[in-house]
């Protein structure tokens, strides 16, 4: 399994049969294999989390699907005023939340469950080749200073409602949000998601460039538990095997 980090929320998962690549909206993409199938997901329609740039690969790929949050769908009206052609069309599929569906890419049955955003959209968890992904998307736990008690509640319930979903569950790689906005509270979701779960490799993501952020995070004492399985990312493109 080959990740390359790509920008913000993307990364690109490369597995025997198939790529995955998650909420692209800009910067340079690694020359995939062309005898792979090529899946896109986009867990929402936020403009760091989806560009419609993303359905030119259609073109470039003889196997390309789209998985994309039943927020970002388009008309056909639109999608023609668009440029996005019949092709592309063809291999959207809108995912809702907490959504199960399966479907064969590359000769093997792909798993596919979604979460119910803190924000806008989905979460991904797939299942494929023996390798177990999750996708937070904007799922996290957005508290900020200065909130209200009700906002602070509601959003806490939230959050931790869909993290029980994953209570226990076991995870090759995991890209979640590490979001410096936050303050101090930028780890909160981060760690709640890491002591939840059995994740062997996690991906910060989210940061806004911030890359000091990651370090911050191995450094911090909260992070003892789980720091060696935290994945330093210094730039753009940089991959792991």
């Amino acid at each position: 399994m080959k990740i390359t980090y790509i920008h913000h929320s993307c990364f690109s998962v490369e597995l025997d049969r198939a790529v995955f690549l998650f909420d692209y909206f800009e910067g340079e993409l690694p020359a995939f294999p062309r005898e792979k199938e090529l899946v896109v997901f986009a867990s929402h329609k936020h403009h760091d989390h989806f560009d419609r740039a993303v359905f030119r690969l259609a073109e470039e790929y003889p196997a390309v699907w789209f998985l994309l949050s039943k927020d970002i769908r388009m008309s056909e009206n639109y999608r023609k005023r668009m440029g996005i052609s019949d092709r592309a069309a063809e291999r959207i599929t809108y995912v809702g939340k907490n959504q199960t569906l399966e479907f064969p890419v590359g000769g093997q049955p792909l798993k596919i469950e979604t979460l119910a955003s803190t924000d806008e959209g989905v979460a991904f968890v797939l299942g494929y080749e023996g390798r177990s992904l999750y996708h937070a998307g904007d799922l996290n736990w957005w508290t900020w200073i200065g909130e209200t008690k009700d906002e602070y509640e509601d959003m806490t319930g939230r959050f931790k409602a869909e993290m029980e979903k994953l209570k226990g569950r076991h995870f090759d790689a995991a890209f979640v949000p590490l979001d410096p906005r936050q303050e101090e509270r930028y780890f909160w979701g981060f760690d709640y998601f890491m002591r939840v779960t059995d994740t062997d490799r996690a991906f910060p993501m989210h940061f806004w460039g911030d890359f000091s952020a990651i370090d911050r995070l191995i450094l911090d004492p909260v992070s003892e538990p789980y720091r060696e399985k935290v994945q330093r990312i210094s730039r753009r493109g940089e991959s792991w095997e």
